[in-house]
């Protein structure tokens, strides 16, 4: 007998996380896609204040349904879609990755599939298996990008009801075209839900549409979004989706009670006024993401191209290696994608200077120990 009695499939599985460094010993962090600019002091007093007040209340329950949370999202996703959302087709919960383990809970399960194309977000499998839900990996094409028709005869094979499809994807900050979307929506038809995670939604480049202008010509399609990202907001854990309003009361049927704290609420509500603020970065993460495209480029290396606040490059015969030699000068970035390839997240510019310096001195140091080596075998 083992013990403790665990789930068989869930024995000697490591819990999911990025590496974790003290800011003191590693400086430049740029591994799990953070904004890196704070809110204001006059923004931070807001929130500490929403807090209080709600802090007044704790020995009632939270509004179960959030009506005022929902409201406002509702509000602010208006930004990106001509057409109106009401709060009945949004639905929030404690990061985005409670929204979509909702989502699975409630379309996927035992004898239900779950779809996506690797590489893509590491959670999605993680997800399933928490719910029991099968899960089934198509494939990218070559340059990160979906193949519509690969994708469309996995569909067709596998007659999933849900579909994930990120945009951007992470790790490749790869964005879909709208008609892809819709594609796949109508391929899959009111068998199932599609999901496009816009978690880094925000970061597009300029005149690329979001899939929330979709949402009236498919019910089946769900759009989530997260303020952990582009809005400066991490630490709060607040995810969102956007969908016909029948898809959002099946999530409410899985929902734990009270699943949002009064102090989420009333701290998420506070951002939201501050959203304009949050949001100033944006723009210049963007110029400073394709300026880093460009310079890796101009190395020799390859990268993807990226829509969102992080860059896919390599690729490198030992990333460990490489990996370890800029978190010995100070820069942690992410292991992670398909085999060679690393990610580094879109700090500030000092953070980024920081970023090129190092990888630059690893690079070199590589380059002259692989001399060294050569002129000794030849020797």
């Amino acid at each position: 007998m083992v013990f403790p009695p665990v789930r068989e499939e869930l024995r000697g599985i490591e819990p999911y996380g990025a590496p974790q460094h003290p800011l003191d010993l590693v400086p430049v962090q740029l591994n799990t896609n953070e904004n890196p600019y704070g809110p204001s002091e006059a923004c931070a007093a807001d929130i500490a204040a929403a807090a209080g007040a709600a802090a007044a209340s704790l020995n009632r329950y939270p509004d179960r349904e959030h009506v005022e949370l929902r409201t406002a999202l509702a509000a602010y996703l208006a930004r990106d879609t001509p057409h109106r959302i009401t709060p009945e087709q949004v639905w929030a919960a404690n990061g985005s990755n409670e929204v979509m383990l909702q989502l699975l809970q409630a379309f996927g399960g035992p004898g239900r599939t779950a779809v996506s194309f690797a590489p893509t977000y590491s959670m999605y499998p993680e997800y399933a298996r928490d719910t029991h839900t099968r899960w089934v990996a198509g494939r990218r094409a070559d340059d990160f990008g979906l193949d519509l028709e690969a994708a469309r005869e996995l569909v067709e094979a596998e007659q999933p009801h849900v579909v994930f499809l990120p945009s951007p994807n992470n790790p490749t900050g790869t964005a879909l075209a709208p008609e892809a979307i819709g594609a796949l929506c109508e391929l899959v038809g009111e068998r199932g839900i599609v999901v496009v995670d816009e978690a880094y939604g925000e970061f597009r480049r300029a005149g690329s549409a979001s899939a929330l202008e979709l949402l009236p010509l498919h019910r089946n399609l769900v759009v989530t979004r997260t303020m952990s990202k582009a809005f400066a907001a991490a630490g709060l854990r607040l995810g969102y989706l956007a969908a016909d309003p029948a898809i959002a009361d099946a999530v409410r049927v899985v929902r734990l009670p009270y699943h949002l704290s009064s102090i989420t609420q009333a701290v998420a509500l506070a951002a939201l006024r501050h959203a304009p603020e949050l949001l100033a970065a944006v723009d210049s993460l963007r110029s400073e993401r394709d300026a880093t495209v460009t310079w890796l480029r101009d190395l020799g290396l390859d990268v993807a191209d990226s829509d969102a606040n992080f860059v896919l490059f390599g690729t490198f015969a030992d990333r460990r290696a490489v990996w370890e030699g800029l978190l010995a000068l100070g820069v942690l970035i992410r292991e992670t994608g398909p085999e060679g390839w690393l990610r580094v997240s879109i700090g500030t510019a000092d953070e980024m200077a920081a970023f090129r310096q190092a990888l630059s001195t690893v690079i070199q140091d590589a380059t002259q120990d692989s001399s060294t080596d050569s002129s000794k075998e030849q020797s």
